[in-house]
């Protein structure tokens, strides 16, 4: 079944530059175009490209406490035209791209340039006086910044980007401030520079700034689908995964989370300082602990150290992606970092020379804030992938779970062997010399990062080549074969096997209904008749097994069926449902006194003869001649092999339309993204000269002896921003080609709780589903969807759900919720209870 096209609202276009449009843009934004280029000229002419500005030009127009306190009240403005360095100047030039040029395209020049102006001037001046504020509280990362000064313009690009999203449909504006602000707030808290506090306050401004611009609040945005979703959590764990990495490659790491870089990359101790301690024989513990600090500083610690971080970011890929395998995985390792940071913490808190060893001297105050973040942080990263573990659902095909744990266990096993064996043999390269069980106890800490490693007792350590490699590398080699195995399970998708397979087969050979397909999507159980001719696809909530339209096979094995699969549910005491069924299965479950009342209505459009002639067909004529005058035409593509350029449009058009309802998205019988994804399924797409794609609709195949006998609507989405009469251009288009292709018939799916007047009189079941369908109308659109598709002149066949006990009708209405609404909960029946309250 379909579902209706959302009302059109205002969304960006797209952020990326087609070659040979680069003059178009110049025209397009003029100031920002111009800024950009007119900081480069400055950096040339004032040597400042590579390195920034030199000391004494940076004192008078950088930004800072001291510049201000010198009574250099323009340095707010100055500091936008020069950058720290060449890597400033770049990042800075992809952010105009990125955020003001389809900025200025929203507010014109004018109120670009000023806005340029303003965040920068407000944003840097205000983060200016909190640093020197929090410097007045006596606060040491405060203070370290108040004694620098700043130039760039990032912190306008970013203001102006914030300011601009207020002006966005709900997806565009979530997506950009999420990444916009989670990027800033890790920059700060991580590296926390100067620049980066700037810009992150200057971000504020303009996220503040754009409701005012507008005049008014931009509309709450609803939900987000099960894919933004997934975007979302996988940015968060990303983030949780980089920010210490940031820090630790970061010049500068004075944020108030920088000290966690001791925990990636954790820096060896001067070998001066080493060789101090180690001349007092009372610190020979402390001289022990600065050697292996001393000895892990090589290239196979450091590996080691990054070889967990980048699991995770591949995990947070594989989250992105819907994997259960990624859900897991993450959880797993944020649960062993917050143990491993907790059992650091009560090993390091007893003296400051302790400290010293695993945090490199910092102070209480930041000491405490590493270990409260160490283990805080990974347990609320895993506590959010808890709330939200229904969202991963997509599992690897059967056998690839036990390969991986076969791989690793195997790693495990023989990295650990080969690390006692060798280390035995090369037992006279070590200080002090190992014995067996020295390796033997030794072997855990050689899968850990050195940074977690904390005051592990050190039992000896390597002297020569050969034994520093054992040492040093088995686990190395360890987390790469799990990282490769990871992301080879990630790759892998659960492919049609068993009865779906069978399913799949039976519907090309035998055939099926117009809505039949449906029953090859995921979430379905099946059911075959004995001699395999035909079979249903059924899902059980509760007791009740509901049937995902009629049976389908061999036309004379489905009538039978009906009551063989009813015998199947009695013997384990189910419930049986057949739901969205034809006259036919009405027909079969009526002998069997079952009960059934009309849920749908389908609309069916006969082919061979059609011709878009006449009165009746004036709006379907009126969409084909403005798509050609607009330059749109149609597409034929399938999802799997279509350019990413058009993929990426569909998706986030999807996204827009899931997000603009504020509802949750409908499943069971309404297909979403993810049953596009299917090489028998067709998709038409609108598209106009600039590959902008305007809106799409996917077809379902029904075969008939092996061939194609009708092709069904599914999935149907437009561009908010796109041509009036998408959707009549792209069903007339397809129509046209399937009735050139010799296909009987095209179904445009069913309608869920409208149907035709025929004059009868419903019963009171009928009656109550007829309110719930008026009801319901304002948030979903079901009768203004049949009355769309009555442009096409379709015939007009009822759907109907059949039962054999009325006392199981609560129960089967739950259990039909349930399977349309998956992910409703007490918030978003709230939200669905205003909607149709206003």
């Amino acid at each position: 079944m379909s579902a209706p096209a959302p009302p059109r609202r205002w969304a960006p276009g797209r952020l990326a530059l087609p070659a040979g449009r680069v003059r178009a843009v110049a025209r397009a934004a003029p100031v920002t175009v111009g800024f950009a280029v007119a900081l480069w000229v400055v950096g040339l002419v004032t040597d400042s490209i590579v390195a920034g500005p030199a000391p004494a030009l940076e004192q008078v127009v950088g930004v800072g406490v001291p510049s201000l306190q010198a009574g250099r009240w323009w340095t707010p403005l100055t500091s936008i035209a020069w950058g720290a360095d060449a890597v400033s100047y770049l990042a800075t030039t992809a952010l105009l791209l990125i955020l003001v040029v389809p900025a200025e395209r929203r507010f014109g020049p004018a109120r670009t340039a000023l806005l340029l102006v303003g965040t920068q001037v407000v944003g840097t001046a205000l983060g200016t006086g909190l640093v020197a504020l929090g410097g007045l509280t006596g606060d040491g990362w405060a203070q370290s910044l108040a004694t620098d000064v700043a130039v760039g313009a990032s912190p306008a690009a970013v203001g102006v980007g914030l300011a601009a999203s207020a002006f966005w449909g709900p997806l565009w504006r979530r997506r950009v401030r999420v990444v916009t602000l989670v990027v800033l707030a890790m920059l700060a808290l991580y590296s926390g520079s100067l620049e980066d506090v700037l810009r992150l306050v200057a971000g504020l401004v303009g996220l503040a700034a754009g409701p005012l611009l507008r005049g008014r609040a931009p509309e709450r945005a609803g939900r987000p689908s099960a894919a933004e979703t997934r975007v979302l959590i996988a940015l968060v764990v990303a983030a949780s995964a980089a920010g210490p990495l940031i820090a630790a490659l970061s010049g500068t790491s004075i944020g108030p989370l920088s000290v966690l870089r001791y925990l990636v990359l954790p820096p060896p101790p001067e070998p001066a300082q080493v060789q101090a301690l180690c001349a007092d024989p009372t610190a020979s513990d402390d001289c022990l602990g600065l050697q292996f600090r001393l000895r892990v500083g090589g290239i196979g610690p450091a590996v080691m150290s990054l070889l967990p971080v980048v699991l995770l970011l591949g995990l947070a890929d594989g989250l992105r992606r819907g994997r259960r395998f990624a859900w897991w995985g993450a959880v797993l390792v944020n649960v062993v970092l917050a143990a491993f940071g907790l059992a650091l913490a009560l090993t390091t808190a007893r003296t400051p020379t302790e400290r010293l060893v695993a945090f490199g001297g910092a102070t209480d105050a930041l000491f405490y804030a590493a270990v409260a973040t160490a283990v805080l942080l990974p347990l609320a990263v895993a506590g959010l992938l808890v709330l939200t573990r229904r969202r991963f659902t997509i599992l690897a095909p059967p056998g690839t779970y036990r390969g991986w744990t076969v791989t690793v266990v195997a790693t495990l096993v023989a990295v650990s062997v080969a690390y006692v064996l060798l280390g035995h043999a090369l037992r006279q390269d070590f200080s002090p010399v190992p014995g067996w069980a020295d390796l033997a106890l030794d072997v855990p800490t050689r899968f850990l990062p050195p940074g977690y490693l904390g005051e592990v007792e050190v039992r000896f350590l390597p002297v020569g080549t050969l034994a520093t490699v054992v040492y040093e590398w088995g686990g190395v080699v360890f987390w790469a074969v799990v990282l490769v195995a990871s992301l080879r399970v990630l790759r892998r998708t659960a492919t049609d096997t068993g009865d779906a397979a069978a399913a799949r087969e039976l519907l090309l050979t035998e055939g099926g209904t117009a809505l039949s397909w449906q029953a090859t999507w995921p979430g379905n159980s099946y059911w075959f008749a004995p001699d395999g001719r035909a079979g249903v696809a059924y899902r059980v909530i509760g007791r009740i097994a509901l049937t995902t339209g009629d049976p389908f096979g061999a036309p004379a094995a489905r009538g039978p069926a009906v009551a063989q699969f009813a015998r199947f549910c009695a013997e384990r005491a189910w419930t049986p449902c057949l739901y969205s069924i034809g006259e036919d299965t009405r027909t079969a479950t009526a002998a069997l006194g079952w009960d059934a009342v009309q849920v749908a209505e389908e609309t069916v459009v006969a082919l061979p003869d059609l011709a878009f002639t006449g009165r009746k067909w004036q709006d379907v004529r009126t969409a084909l001649n403005k798509a050609g005058k607009a330059g749109v035409t149609a597409e034929w593509i399938t999802v799997g092999s279509a350019p990413l350029a058009l993929t990426d449009q569909i998706r986030a058009i999807s996204e827009e339309w899931v997000t603009d309802k504020g509802l949750p998205e409908m499943g069971f019988t309404l297909g979403g993204l993810a049953e596009l994804d299917d090489e028998h399924v067709r998709c038409l797409v609108a598209v106009d000269a600039d590959r902008t794609v305007h809106g799409v609709t996917s077809w379902l195949p029904a075969y008939r002896d092996g061939k194609i006998a009708c092709w069904t609507l599914d999935f149907m989405r437009r561009r908010d921003q796109g041509f009036r009469g998408v959707m009549e251009f792209l069903i007339a288009s397809a129509a046209l080609r399937f009735r050139d292709e010799g296909v009987p018939e095209m179904s445009l799916s069913g309608a869920p709780l409208a149907r035709l007047d025929r004059g009868e009189q419903p019963d009171p079941l009928q009656r109550l589903l007829d309110l719930t369908g008026r009801t319901l109308e304002p948030v979903y659109g079901f009768r203004s969807l049949l009355a769309f598709k009555a442009k096409f002149q379709p015939s007009y066949r009822p759907l109907y759900m059949a039962y054999p006990d009325v006392a199981a009708l609560p129960a089967i209405a739950t259990a039909i919720t349930r399977a349309y609404l998956p992910d409703l909960d007490a918030v978003s029946t709230l939200r669905l209870l205003r909607g149709l309250r206003a």
